[in-house]
Parts: C-alpha cells; structure tokens; sequence
C-alpha cells in the first residue's frame, strides 16, 4: 500500500508472535485481546507500538488484498492505531524496513510463526473514527444466519491441512444446538399442523376412520398426539365447579361404598370425612344432620340426603343438573370442613400414676456399662440401686422397694437384661425400656415411651382395623388386589394411624380373648406390611426379602414384633420359619404366652405380604375372625390359587402350601382339606380326580413377588 495514499502514514515492524494461552475460538467479553503471557523472542523496530505488536510493511490496498483472497484481521490498537494481519507461509525468510530504510533481521518459517502487520497512522486532520475489530484469518469469521448465505465458507488457504494445524475450522457448539432447535421446532409444527388438517378432513368426511392416537417420531423423540373425546369434556367441565362435595362415612359400611363408588365413576372430586377415622366429627354430622346415620352427602353446606336420595335423582337424570346448580357458587367457609393434619382429639387419658417414680429414677441411677455372665451389657443398672433410690425417695422399707420395682417392670417401664425375672433385690441387671437393643429397629417408637395409661387393647385394636379399613376403602382397587402406596402415604388416615401405633409400646396384651388376639395380630401384620413398604420400599431379592421380614419391627407390649415373629413366633405357634433352623422365640422368652394355642391354616389366607401371589390385603373382626378367615381362603383359591387339569391329571397349588406344607399336612390331606374351600367347578373336578382312584401329579405355581400396586 503506497505511503501516500489516503494521507495514511505507515509505520512496519517485524515480530515473532506466540501462541495465545487461551481457547481457540473464543473471544475476550470486552472486544479486546489480552497481552500475550509471554514476551517476543526478538522484536525489531523503528517506531514504538503500543501492546508489544510488531508487524511488516505491506504493499498491497487492504481492498485488494481482500479481492486476491489474502485474509487479513483488522485491529485497534491502545493508540488508535489501525493494522492489519495477513498469512505469511513463504518458504523464503521474511523481512521489514521502515521510513529510515534501516534493516532487520530475518528468521525462517521452519524456525518461527509469522505474520505481517501494516500500521497505518492516519493525519490528525483525518483522525475520525476507531479501527474495527476483525477477526484472525485462523480463527472462525462470522456467518450469516441460516438462509443467507447457503455456501459454507473456504479455508483461509483452500487446504484442510492448515485448518487442522491451528484447529479453527470446527462449528460452534451453540449454533449447533440452535440449528437443531429450530429444525426440532419447525418439523413439529409442520406435523402439528398437518394433524389439525387431517382432523378437520375426518369431521367433514363421518366415513372416515381417523384413529383417536396419533404417534410419530422426529430426532428420535417419540410424540403421541391423543384427540379429546366427549367424555375428556365431560370430566373438564366437572373440574370447573366452584364448589365442594362432601360426605360423611363410616368404615365396612355398604352404602357408603355405593356412594363412593357413584362418584368415582362421574369423575367427580369429593371430601369423605369417616367418622370412625375423626371421631370428632361425628358431633358435627349431628348438628347438620340430624342423625348419626351415613352416609350423609353435602354439596358446599347444602345437605344433599343419603344413599336413597342419590338413586332417586340419578334414575330419573337429574343429577348432573342438580349438581351445576348447587356447585356454581364458590364454597363458603360454613361447609363441612376439610380433615387436616393432626392428631386425635385428647380423650379421657390419665397419666400413669407410676410416670413419677420413674423420672426419679432415670435422673438418679447409675446407667452404665456392665459385665455379665462374660458379656458386656450396656445401659443397665443394678436392682439393689434401685431398691435403695426408692427407700429415699418414698421413705418406705425394703420390702415396699421391691414390689414398687415389680410394678414397674409389669407396666413395661423396666425390663431384665435377659429377661429372668421380673425385678429382684440384689445384683441382678435390668435397663429402662427406651434403653433395649431392638428399639432402633422399631418403626413406632419416636424417641420416647409413652407416658400415658396405655389404653385397653381390645381398644386400640378396634380403632387400628378401622383406620386401616378407611384407607383400603378410599386408596385399594375395588377386588383389594392394589394399592395406591403413595396414595396412602400422603393421606391424613395414614398419619392418625402412626400417631395410633404410638400407643402399642405398654399395652397389655395378655388381657385379650384368643380370637381378640387372633385378629390383633393378623391387622397388625398386614398394617406392617403397608407401612414398610411405604418406609423402606419392597425387597428386591432373597436377601433384602429375609431383612424385609425380619428387620422391620415395632414395639408392642414392651416386646419388640416382627413380621417373621408375628407370622411363626404367633400365629403358627412358635414354629421354624421356612428354610430356617431357628424358631422366633427362644426358650423363657415370655412372648410365647402370647402364641396361638393351635395352629390354624387359614392364616395363611389372611396374611398378605405386599405382593402380587398374596392373598389380598384385609383386616377383621374379633367377633367374625373364623369365619371371615374362610371366607378369604375361598376368595384366594377362586382367584387362582389353585387350578385342575383333568386331561394331565395335576393339581396347581400355591407356593405357600408347600412353604407351610407341616401346617397342612401331607398331599392327599392338603387336597382333601382344600375342597372345604372350592367353588362348585373346582371341587368337582378335584373331586373326579380323588374318587377314580388313579394318581394326581400336585404341581406347584409359580410365586410373583412383585409388588401389589
């Protein structure tokens, strides 16, 4: 470029650059290049350049270097010069000179990077505007957007060698990411439209046989696209009623099922508020009502009537208008009111008249670690200090000490280290009930033992199955065969039924009736068996099963109780679970007084363990326990439990018989034993099969122990 030219004045230099430290194709947020982090080997100059740059003269207009295919990158320097950078791949060695014509030295390409910078100093008459920055011909230019310009651009000089040597010639990630996007965009709504079209041709042609689901696939993403039906119209047109539908209910009651039922089907939302669950509330359905009769169905605080009333006006179609007209309006506050989070309201509890004496002692006795019969027993004090604390404290004798400790240890507040003996005087170990070993596997303990007068079990047991009736009714399939877990999990009859299991840590169990017992302990392991689903998850494989069933616990009657130890240590009399050696219950262990006299195999029917080859979840009565144990053996073999083949000659049974096959008895009993228990079809055919006197292969089904939700 000639000197005169423009009035620029020309400043050149010869420098050596270095590499940047930093990312390729990545440019400063500021617009301006840092200093290089480290300094030219050799630098040669007539005039001083800011920034360390040193550059070559150059003899061509920038615009005609541009039109030649030369790359150059304009930039601004610190002083407001102006320069540009242009590719030097000559094999000969490069040079520069300035005004003064002085000369410098040259450096080969094979020894260094070059490149040449023409500095152009414009007149102070001219001095208008800064320089603009460019881009290095090694680094990306930029593009214009998709559309403009559909030739990509060339390599600085036509070879893909250079562009692999300064690695520059890679897209960017994010405009790759945005093609992708807007190609992603444009392709589904392209086909979304072109469903709309299609669908409005369907309406216009009633022949054609248009499908309601449409499935498609773009970039590997798999859209369904489902039309709305009447019915999907329907259900959004119930959702916007302003209003709120209650009813008032009690558990195992026929019509409120019914009603439960009804408004299941019309996709309706609706408040149930048992009665049984929140016995409080059974003074306000009075004061609305009337009657303590249910169920008593209310739309926003208009009592809408029971059962009756509801079958009346949907025989004669005027449901659905009487319930535009009662729910247009918005709920007032004087409607029966949601159930919210909370415990019982206090009834008539006393506080255990012992609950003083025992303070005393736990802020007294020496809690330490001991040794005993050549083992550590940890947390545990000696009967005599607590005979003599109990001297002090009551001013009484010796003799009253003892029989106060013997009090305590039959209310469940104190137990032996090895459970020998209720309470001795002398150097006999014993332990508060918090302090036990078991506790932290307990899952009903929450820090503290209650200090209340444990209620009467008979009690706790009536109000345990009807919480646990609630629930099934409002979160289990209508055949009991699924359950809605986290359905169970965030409902307030769930959270009334842990504040229940509270109260299991002192009762007295031992005043229960067999069949009261029975049933106990039946509703309490397949309550149980819901909570540790919901607490620790379903097992997967024959290890976590074996922890399943035997780690989780809860602490009942001052006892620790598994499932294993409900199912064989109680019901089946203390008997070895299936593939084990060791029976629940060792010898002196005063749970076995609890056991079931005689063994029973219809337990077997009303035990469900969370899976899908269980019997179905339920909870009894003390009254009905044995004839609703029945009831469930004949519902499970109806179901599937057991199938006959008369062509094979084989019987189908459940793996749980042959786990349990010593409560049933040998083959042939167990089929004759299981024909009490058949519907009409299969004990026939069993029956045909037993009288001809020929063989009969027992083939037992496979087990699904997968969950039952």
């Amino acid at each position: 470029m000639d000197s005169s030219t423009k009035g620029m004045e020309n400043n050149a230099v010869e420098v050596r650059i270095c590499k940047a430290a930093g990312k390729i194709n990545e440019a400063p947020a500021n617009g301006l290049f840092p200093e290089s982090p480290r300094k030219c080997e050799k630098m040669n100059h007539s005039n001083s350049i800011p920034n360390g740059i040193c550059g070559k003269p150059e003899q061509k207009d920038y615009d005609d270097q541009e039109e030649e295919g030369d790359h150059f990158s304009e930039i601004e320097i610190a002083n407001g010069k102006n320069g540009y950078l242009e590719d030097h791949d000559d094999a000969g060695s490069s040079s520069s000179m300035t005004e003064n014509s002085d000369e410098f030295q040259t450096v080969s390409p094979e020894k260094s990077e070059h490149v040449k910078l023409a500095v152009d100093t414009p007149n102070t008459e001219n001095n208008a505007g800064a320089g603009i920055l460019r881009p290095h011909a090694h680094l990306p230019k930029p593009e214009a957007p998709p559309g403009l310009n559909s030739s990509p651009p060339a390599s600085p000089n036509g070879d893909a060698s250079a562009n692999q040597k300064f690695g520059v010639a890679m897209p960017a990630i994010g405009k790759l990411i945005r093609e992708r996007s807007s190609n992603f965009s444009a392709a589904f709504v392209r086909r979304l439209s072109s469903l709309k079209d299609n669908n409005n041709d369907s309406e216009e042609d009633p022949k054609s046989n248009k499908r309601d689901v449409t499935e498609f696939n773009l970039s590997g993403l798999k859209v369904t696209v489902k039309l709305k039906t009447e019915s999907d119209d329907h259900q959004q047109e119930g959702q916007t009623f302003k209003g709120r539908i209650s009813f008032f209910s009690r558990s195992s009651c026929r019509d409120c099922t019914a009603v439960r039922s009804f408004l299941r089907e019309k996709g309706l939302k609706f408040v149930e508020i048992n009665i049984d669950v929140y016995p409080n509330r059974e003074k306000e359905l009075v004061e609305r009502t009337g009657t303590s009769s249910v169920p008593q169905i209310f739309f926003n605080e208009k009592l809408f009537g029971g059962l009756v009333a509801l079958n009346s006006l949907r025989n004669s179609g005027g449901f659905d208008q009487r319930l535009k007209e009662m729910l247009s309006s918005k709920c007032p506050d004087d409607a029966p009111a949601t159930p919210v989070y909370g415990f019982d309201d206090p009834e008539e509890e006393w506080t255990d008249q012992m609950i003083g004496i025992v303070k005393v002692l736990r802020l007294r006795l020496p809690i330490q670690d001991r040794l005993m019969k050549m083992k550590i027993v940890k947390n545990c004090f000696a009967g005599s200090e607590m005979v003599e604390i109990l001297i002090q404290h009551l001013d009484c004798g010796r003799r009253k000490a003892v029989e106060i400790g013997r009090q305590l240890a039959r209310k469940h507040f104190i137990h032996h280290v090895f459970g020998e003996n209720d309470f001795e005087d002398g150097n006999h170990f014993y332990r508060f009930l918090e302090h036990e070993p078991f506790i932290p596997k307990c899952f009903n303990f929450r820090g503290s033992i209650s200090d209340t007068e444990p209620k009467p079990a008979a009690k706790v047991g009536q109000r345990l199955t009807k919480i646990m009736s609630a629930i099934l009714e409002s979160y289990a399939s209508d055949d009991r065969r699924h359950l809605d877990y986290i359905g169970i999990s965030n409902s307030e009859e769930f959270r009334r039924y842990i504040n229940l299991v509270q109260e299991f840590h002192r009762v007295n169990l031992f005043e229960l009736s067999p069949d009261a017992r029975l049933s106990f302990f039946l509703n309490l392991y397949n309550a149980m068996v819901i909570h540790a689903v919901i607490r620790v998850g379903r097992p997967q494989g024959v290890i976590e099963r074996r922890s399943f069933f035997s780690d989780f616990q809860y602490l009942v009657g001052g006892h620790p109780y598994s499932l294993s130890t409900i199912e064989n240590g109680i019901l089946r009399n203390n008997r070895r679970p299936p593939y084990s050696l060791v029976k629940p219950f060792g010898a002196g262990d005063n749970r076995t007084e609890l056991a079931c006299a005689k063994v029973n195999p219809l337990i077997h029917f009303g035990l469900c363990n969370g899976t899908r080859s269980s019997p179905t979840v339920r909870f009894f009565s003390p009254q009905g326990v044995e004839a609703e144990l029945r009831f469930a053996a004949r519902e499970f073999f109806k179901s599937g439990g057991m199938e006959v083949n008369l062509e094979k000659r084989t019987v189908y049974l459940t793996q749980i018989i042959k786990w349990f096959n010593g409560d049933f008895g040998q083959e042939k009993e167990i089929l004759k034993w299981i024909l009490n228990y058949l519907d009409a079809t299969r004990a026939g055919l069993l029956t045909h099969l037993l009288g001809d006197g020929g063989p009969i292969n027992i083939v037992y089904q496979n087990y699904d122990w997968s969950m039952n939700s």
